[in-house]
């Protein structure tokens, strides 16, 4: 019998027609609504996000570009620390804040918050480590903040050592846990006693959490009043001294075990970024000239072109952290930040951080800060490739 809604063939062949018609449009239509959803109106979004062979994107090989459309948020953000608010504590140029990461072969998207916030929905990040982490820490929050709507309540908690913010309209929780050689430190007989054997006092509070991002480095290399230790435990034994890298690899190591044997990488995402440079030493970027400095004081620009190599300690510190990780069973995606950041020896604090007196920021070579990084600044860097590592290659 014939269908009694097509009357004749050119009525079948209209109604065909009208089909493909339909399908194309939809199919445009899904099209523009994920590129609009993705990028935002931004001139840099209307570019491929990513090269057509995602493995193929060295993300962390590239150089430093000047868009004026940055930074992501201002230095009113209240989770700064005075200590990385620069423009707060009387930074006078503002070039630094004014630098795009491009890496060599692919375009990346720019960061947006509100689909951080949306793709976390329920969800827990925590970065565990040294002060580089609550850089980083502080960083997400308030790229996160300069996404979503003003107003969206937030609650805010600063403690020792756990410090959280929860977006709680979107239920997402990002919280820092200070633990600057991962592994565990206890009083023995009134002594401080670094456990490279045992992390089990700081690992019980990882637990549970959806992204953890793992950080150490620097304090390992500390001395006289600077480590926070007085001696060291290995296998029963106690240490006065110990070279420094062999203790970084014994302490390592344990928290790769715990990682092995309590993270179910199939719910949890592990990262660990690698290790953030500092810029003590001008002739590092000054090759060939004389300079008596011992700072990054009046650094204002970005280095061009970049190293090759990681320099000094810590290229050592990334060989074992590199051996490390590849001995692991379950190991973590290593956010390799080390050679875009050695290029910004201009984004430190240096003078310009609330942590310092006025007779102290008249002396920059003894109390300049080119360790830590202001905010807004290259912290925001690392999250954009956070985010994207987490949400389009992970």
């Amino acid at each position: 019998m014939a269908n009694p809604h097509f009357h004749s063939p050119f009525h079948f062949l209209s109604f065909i027609v009208l089909c493909l018609v339909l399908v194309q449009f939809c199919t445009v239509s899904s099209v523009v609504l994920v590129g609009l959803r993705n990028h935002q109106n931004h001139p840099h979004h209307r570019r491929p996000m990513l090269s057509a062979n995602q493995s193929s994107c060295a993300l962390f090989m590239g150089t430093w570009v000047r868009d004026d459309s940055y930074p992501v948020y201002q230095s009113s953000c209240p989770m700064i620390d005075p200590e990385f608010n620069c423009q707060m504590y009387g930074r006078p140029d503002t070039d630094y804040l004014k630098y795009r990461w491009k890496p060599a072969n692919c375009e990346i998207p720019r960061f947006n918050g509100l689909d951080f916030a949306m793709k976390m929905r329920g969800k827990t990040v925590m970065f565990v480590g040294d002060s580089l982490g609550r850089n980083q820490f502080q960083s997400l929050v308030c790229m996160i903040s300069a996404g979503i709507r003003v107003g969206s309540p937030t609650q805010i908690f600063r403690g020792e050592p756990l410090s959280t913010v929860k977006f709680l309209e979107y239920g997402v929780t990002v919280s820092y846990y200070k633990a600057r050689y991962l592994v565990d430190i206890d009083i023995i007989q009134g002594k401080r006693v670094l456990k490279l054997d045992d992390i089990r006092g700081n690992a019980n509070n990882w637990r549970g959490v959806d992204v953890l991002s793992f950080n150490t480095g620097h304090w390992w290399s500390h001395k006289g009043s600077l480590q926070e230790w007085d001696y060291m435990e290995s296998e029963g034994r106690f240490y006065q001294d110990m070279d420094p890298l062999l203790a970084l690899e014994k302490g390592l190591r344990t928290w790769g075990r715990w990682v092995d044997s309590n993270i179910d990488t199939t719910v949890t995402k592990v990262f660990f970024q690698s290790i953030s440079p500092t810029h003590y030493d001008p002739s590092e970027w000054n090759a060939g000239s004389l300079t008596t400095s011992k700072s990054c004081y009046g650094e204002t620009t970005p280095m061009i072109g970049g190293g090759t190599a990681h320099p000094g300690t810590y290229s050592d510190q990334m060989k074992v952290l590199e051996t490390v990780i590849r001995d692991m069973n379950n190991p973590p995606y290593l956010l390799d930040i080390t050679l875009l950041s050695e290029m910004r020896k201009d984004a430190h604090p240096s003078i310009y951080s609330g942590d310092l007196t006025p007779g102290q920021r008249a002396n920059p070579d003894h109390s300049a800060d080119c360790s830590h990084w202001c905010l807004p600044g290259l912290p925001d860097t690392w999250n954009q490739l956070f985010y994207i590592v987490l949400f389009f290659l992970h």
